[in-house]
C-alpha cells in the first residue's frame, strides 16, 4: 500500500504539469511545417489553417516550407523537434504512402508523430497544357496509347497525391507514361504551364489559379461527384474511366510525446476553426471539403491508411531507396 502511495505521488505531478502546460499554452510563437514547396495544395490549404489558428489563440503562427522527398525531409524534421506542441505538420495521403514506398525513412510514422486532427479532403483534377490536342479523357487517352512513353507528366513528388493518383490512372487505362517528379505541385505546375511536361493529376487547390488564367486546361476530376467550384469539368468515371475515384485528405500532427492535454488543446481549436464559415468559403474555393475529427480518429484512420497504401505500393513496383 505504501509503494503504491508513493507511486501515485511521484505520478501526480505529471499530470499536473500536463494541465499546467495546457492552460499556459501557447505562450510564444507556434512553427507550423509545410513539407512541400510554395503553391501546392498543402501550402496553401495550411496557411489558411495556421492563419485560423493565429486568430483561435493569439500568438504568431509561422509557416515554414520544408519540401523535398515526398514530403519526408519537412516530416522528419517536425518528428525530431521538441514535444511540447510549437512545432506543428500539415501533410497528406503521401504520409501513410511513404511507409511502404521508401525503404529507409528517418522517422517512424506511427510512433514519431501524433495525430491531432484531419483538416480537409480534396479532389486531383487532370490537367493537360493547352499545347497538347485533346479536349476530353477520351482524347486525351487516344493520344498517350498512340504515343506510348511520349508523354510526360509532373507530380509534387514520388509518393504524393498527385503521383499516385497519376499512377492509379496509369495501371486502370494501361498507359505508358513519364513520371517527372518535382519538390511540391507548386513548381511542378509551373513547369507544366510552361510546356516542360504535358499532364499532371494536380491537386485542385495548386491547380485552380492556372485553371482561372487559361494556362492549363481541365479534363476531368478525381472525385465520384462534380467539384462544385469546377461544376463544369466531369468526374473521371463521366469521362469513361469505370470506377476511378480518389481524393486527397489532409492532417495536422505533432511530434510523438507532445502532452495529451496541449493535443486536446490544439484538437479543440483545429475543430473549432475548422467548423467556421469562413473556413468552408475559403477551402470551398479551393474545392476542399473541411472534415476535422478526433486526435484518436485521425489516429485509426491514418493507421488504416498505412495498411491500405501498401499492398497498391507493393504491387506497383514503386520504391525509394
Amino acid at each position: 500500500m505504501r509503494r503504491l502511495l508513493i507511486l501515485l505521488a511521484a505520478c501526480a505531478p505529471l499530470g499536473l504539469y500536463g494541465t499546467a502546460a495546457a492552460q499556459a499554452y501557447p505562450a510564444k510563437s507556434i512553427r507550423f511545417v509545410v513539407p512541400f514547396a510554395p503553391g501546392g495544395g498543402n501550402d496553401i490549404l495550411g496557411r489558411v489553417v495556421a492563419q485560423k489558428l493565429h486568430e483561435g489563440f493569439g500568438v504568431p503562427v509561422v509557416v515554414d516550407n520544408r519540401g523535398g522527398a515526398g514530403g519526408t525531409i519537412g516530416t522528419d524534421i517536425v518528428a525530431k523537434s521538441p514535444p511540447d506542441g510549437y512545432t506543428l505538420l500539415i501533410n497528406n495521403v503521401s504520409l501513410a504512402v511513404n511507409v511502404t514506398l521508401y525503404a529507409r525513412l528517418p522517422y517512424d510514422t506511427l510512433k514519431d508523430l501524433e495525430p491531432v486532427s484531419l483538416a480537409g479532403r480534396q479532389p486531383n483534377i487532370l490537367v493537360v497544357h493547352p499545347s497538347l490536342p485533346v479536349k476530353s479523357v477520351k482524347e486525351f487517352l487516344a493520344l498517350a496509347r498512340a504515343k506510348p512513353g511520349a508523354l510526360t507528366y509532373a507530380s509534387g513528388g514520388i509518393g504524393s497525391s498527385s503521383h499516385l493518383s497519376a499512377e492509379l490512372l496509369k495501371y486502370m487505362t494501361k498507359l505508358d507514361v513519364v513520371h517527372v517528379p518535382y519538390k511540391g505541385m507548386g513548381p511542378a505546375l509551373i513547369d507544366l504551364v510552361s510546356g516542360q511536361t504535358q499532364f499532371a493529376m494536380a491537386t485542385l487547390a495548386s491547380a485552380l489559379p492556372h485553371l482561372r488564367s487559361q494556362r492549363m486546361r481541365p479534363l476531368a476530376v478525381s472525385t465520384a461527384k462534380r467539384v462544385a467550384v469546377v461544376r463544369d469539368v466531369p468526374t473521371m468515371m463521366e469521362a469513361g474511366v469505370t470506377d476511378f475515384e480518389y481524393s486527397t485528405w489532409y492532417g495536422i500532427l505533432v511530434p510523438a510525446g507532445t502532452p495529451q492535454a496541449i493535443v486536446a488543446r490544439l484538437n479543440a481549436e483545429l475543430v473549432k476553426g475548422l467548423a467556421a464559415r469562413d473556413i468552408a468559403e475559403r477551402f470551398g474555393a479551393q474545392g476542399v471539403e473541411p472534415a476535422s475529427t478526433t486526435a484518436q480518429e485521425f489516429k485509426s484512420f491514418l493507421q488504416r491508411e498505412v495498411q491500405r497504401w501498401a499492398p497498391v505500393i507493393k504491387a506497383s513496383g514503386m520504391q525509394v531507396n
